[in-house]
């Protein structure tokens, strides 16, 4: 009898978890880019001082 309350429990935690994460999964807002100046980046030290943080400078660091 103790073995079936402990898989009913589980089985029951097991459902409910599954229900929170696709509520999550549903409720998540998209990220606006560059929302906080991360887009277009200027660096301010070094050799490129000064200069805008694209994809083509920082393809060339690596």
């Amino acid at each position: 009898m103790r073995d079936i309350k402990h898989l009913q429990s589980n089985s029951e935690k097991l459902a409910q978890s599954n229900k929170e994460k696709i509520l999550f999964r549903s409720q998540r807002k998209a990220v606006n880019a560059g929302a906080n100046g991360t887009l277009e980046y200027t660096i301010k030290e070094g050799v490129n001082k000064k200069k805008i943080a694209d994809s083509q400078l920082i393809k060339n660091k690596k």
